[in-house]
């Protein structure tokens, strides 16, 4: 596997020797300088450029940074919404283990490219043109503090999802309960515990995408209830991880609402714990719910 040096040096020597490149960035985990450093860290790297045309219709010059596993540029997908306007982006895995992606920026965005994420360095800047940039901080995805209202409607969200997870149990159709019980609630939760962590740390720290750095933050214990959170493939154990989940929405909510002086509705809570719990116990051949 070639070292982050060499990787470093590599994208850096092919910039110099190509005049259509004007500058270098580094964005992503590697210039966040609290991220955690490891073999899998992407090099997220910008090229500003002066001729978007042929970077995108000659490809062979990305055979430079090494033979690939696989590659995707977002852009050309029908699955994906486009959402770089001008610019275009090449993914690549290559065989060493090593991934880069590779973003290419119109020169006449510069200006923009360099306000829009603090975690941005600039590596190589040829016509010295570039605006000044700011030591990198990643301090734009820090805990924030939420209103009132948006803690009350994450906990209705939570609560009103449960009942969805529970019928999809009860109809046998684990996939609709799974996709419930992750891509919904699992967000309420992990954003539950984004505030708690906040309001321990100050907002100042980041528990990352999908929450990934929160076992730094929270308690053995509130590790071990969160893992018990995610089930496998019976129908017994989803319904352990959803009351799983249910007691730990539960308690930090309660920790964030006494924190901000917000209300919560306990009744919520109990109202909804036992129509789940009447659910469970539900016959599979019941013509009415009570």
């Amino acid at each position: 596997m070639r070292s982050s040096k060499q990787m470093m040096e590599l994208i850096l020597t092919y910039a110099e020797n190509d005049e259509r490149i004007r500058a270098v960035g580094l964005n992503g985990s590697r210039a966040n300088p609290n991220a955690p450093k490891d073999v899998f860290q992407d090099f997220d790297i910008v090229y500003l450029v002066s001729d978007m045309k042929s970077f995108i219709e000659d490809r062979e010059w990305i055979d430079v940074f090494g033979k690939r596993i696989i590659m995707q540029t977002p852009e050309e997908m029908s699955m994906f919404p486009q959402t770089l306007g001008g610019r275009f982006s090449y993914l690549m895995l290559f065989t060493d283990g090593n991934r880069l992606n590779l973003t290419l920026v119109p020169s006449e965005e510069a200006d923009k490219y360099c306000k829009e994420d603090k975690l941005t360095v600039i590596l190589l800047d040829k016509d010295d043109c570039l605006p000044e940039v700011a030591s990198p901080t990643d301090e734009d995805y820090w805990v924030k503090r939420p209103s009132a209202e948006y803690f009350a409607d994450c906990c209705n969200e939570f609560w009103w999802v449960t009942t969805y997870v529970a019928k999809g149990l009860w109809r046998s159709e684990i996939p609709y309960a799974h996709e419930h019980l992750n891509t919904i609630l699992r967000p309420m939760l992990i954003q539950m515990l984004e505030w708690k962590v906040g309001i321990e740390q100050d907002y100042s720290v980041s528990i990352g995408k999908s929450g990934k750095y929160l076992e730094k933050y929270l308690s053995e214990k509130e590790w071990q209830e969160l893992l018990s959170t995610f089930a496998s493939g019976s129908y017994e154990d989803v319904w352990s991880g959803l009351f799983a989940m249910v007691k730990l929405f539960r308690a930090t909510a309660e920790f964030v609402a006494d924190r901000f002086e917000f209300y919560y509705s306990s009744e919520e809570y109990e109202k909804v714990t036992t129509y789940l719990m009447h659910i469970k116990n539900l016959s599979p051949t019941a013509t009415e719910i009570y």
